[in-house]
């Protein structure tokens, strides 16, 4: 996901320029630190006390002028026009949060208003095209059956532990469907540009899995299924980058 967003950045910023980032549900601060590394100035916003205290940790860390360019609010993505202007942001990230929220909606138009004009969206989104494929590939026959006609909140049993916090108790979490968001991205004024798959073949890993010693080839093999038809589409997770008219 980190190579796909420096592709859109690339693509879209010249090279060089300072970026004023807004990371909404920052999590620990991955994708944070590693923007604020490159240069960029980086807001991060963060609900779960116990994320902020990692990413503080993290942040302080840091040499000076990387801890001096990234602020850390805590408070909740819907609420971002209570504390920035319209426009105030070159890039918006917007990584695993969806899942977690029942009407995704304003929660985006909001995101979009932050944007400057030619400014990217990336979205995260867990893959509600493709829920049967793992149970499916797992060979839990009911459940895979059970996630064709549904995108709602999946049972404790099929649910994703929260990103950061691998020991914090999983998380019943609901899907968006691709054509779903791309009309929602369309009407917010910030287009779908481009999009990938996310997790192709690794899935079905259980999160404590040591990385294997090829994991530069898996990772070669998961970019480029993660931007190839037809094996986009059943990815768990959608990366979507939407460009603000």
């Amino acid at each position: 996901m980190a190579r796909q967003l420096d592709e859109q950045i690339a693509g879209r910023f010249p090279v060089g320029q300072r970026l004023r980032v807004l990371d909404v549900g920052m999590g620990q601060g991955t994708q944070a630190l590693r923007l604020a590394r490159a240069g960029h100035r980086i807001t991060g916003i963060e609900q779960n006390p116990r994320m902020i205290a990692v990413a503080r940790e993290a942040l302080a860390e840091e040499p000076e002028g990387i801890r001096e360019r990234t602020r850390i609010i805590e408070g909740d993505g819907r609420d971002t026009g209570v504390h920035f202007l319209p426009g105030s942001f070159d890039v918006v990230l917007c990584h695993g949060v969806l899942m977690y929220v029942d009407e995704p909606d304003p929660l985006l138009a909001g995101l979009a208003r932050m944007l400057a004009p030619g400014g990217l969206l990336s979205l995260l989104v867990r893959n509600g095209d493709a829920l049967a494929m793992r149970p499916g590939l797992s060979g839990d026959w009911g459940a895979a059956l059970a996630s064709f006609d549904t995108t709602a909140r999946s049972p404790a049993a099929d649910s994703v532990p929260a990103e950061g916090l691998p020991s914090r108790p999983a998380l019943a979490v609901r899907a968006d469907r691709l054509a779903t968001l791309t009309a929602t991205l369309a009407g917010i004024g910030a287009p779908l540009h481009a999009w990938y798959g996310v997790r192709v073949f690794t899935d079905t890993a259980p999160d404590e899995a040591p990385l294997p010693e090829d994991v530069d080839r898996l990772l070669a093999a998961e970019e480029r299924a993660g931007r190839t038809d037809p094996y986009r589409g059943v990815a768990a997770l959608l990366h979507l980058c939407g460009v603000r008219g």
